[in-house]
């Protein structure tokens, strides 16, 4: 069977991330006039100057499009491409000027996510990735973490969620916590190996975490649904439970920290789909 080459897409979604920067150029982080959506989420012009360029370089005729800035088309439903792109991941952190967003592009087929591409302005780092490719960090070939223990293991925290108290549960364990903004960014961390291992109980939409997805994917490394299932995306409803994600080696050691608080994070998934 002829293998599939995702390089043409690999392209794309650099290109679209090189448009990126033009935008991020005209803006100051920690300096920008913020709006807020209903539910509280802060939302500036560089998020919607920023969707209209990713756009712009990505979709062509046939493909589907979600991303957190535009009106969802459900003819996305229909396609078996399709795009899942949060322009500015970690909108909260870019507003304060704290240098922990991205631009985030996740790229599926037939329901999988198969290549991303997370570019962090702040930091000028830029992962990229598909599931033929491996995984590159500003243009060098990177692995994942090879880490057998959770024994010293940094662990990336939701910076909201450790606010909220929701990681007390693991504040005495062996591992290292580290709070941070931007999901995407994260599971980028965790792609390249430059993290052990991140994970949420808290509800995400897929916009969220597809690209991250992808590339800890991309990596060889595990990446799993709070009920223990592959990702599967481009569905009628984007918001997900929650997502694990770690180097390989570490996967049995997460499943078996996080199982004891999975009732309380599906009882929140319920809330939030009342």
């Amino acid at each position: 069977m002829e293998s599939i080459s995702y390089a043409p897409i690999l392209e794309r979604i650099h290109a679209a991330l090189e448009a990126s920067r033009a935008v991020f150029a005209r803006f100051t982080p920690g300096a920008i006039e913020t709006e807020y959506k209903i539910g509280h989420d802060p939302v500036t012009e560089a998020d919607r100057a920023l969707d209209a360029v990713l756009r712009k370089e990505l979709l062509r005729e046939g493909e589907g499009w979600l991303s957190e800035e535009s009106v969802d088309d459900p003819v996305r439903l229909q396609r078996s491409r399709v795009w899942v792109v949060d322009p500015l991941d970690g909108t909260r952190e870019f507003v304060k000027g704290i240098p922990e967003f991205c631009v985030s592009i996740g790229f599926v087929e037939d329901g999988r996510p198969v290549a991303g591409g997370i570019y962090n302005p702040a930091t000028d780092e830029t992962f990229l990735g598909s599931i033929d490719s491996g995984v590159t960090c500003n243009g060098k070939r990177s692995q994942p973490s090879q880490r057998k223990t959770l024994d010293g293991a940094l662990v990336l925290a939701s910076r909201s969620e450790v606010k909220r108290g929701e990681w007390k549960p693991f504040e005495n364990a062996a591992f290292t916590i580290r709070p941070m903004g931007s999901v995407a960014y994260k599971l980028a961390l965790v792609s390249a190996g430059l993290a052990d291992i991140t994970f949420t109980l808290t509800p995400k939409n897929e916009w969220d975490v597809v690209a991250g997805a992808a590339l800890v994917q991309s990596a060889g490394a595990f990446v799993s649904t709070l009920e223990k299932t592959t990702l599967t995306v481009n569905r009628p409803n984007p918001l997900l439970s929650g997502l694990l994600a770690s180097g390989p080696f570490l996967k049995d050691k997460l499943l078996a920290l996080v199982e004891p608080h999975i009732r309380v994070a599906e009882e929140r998934m319920a809330e939030e789909t009342r």
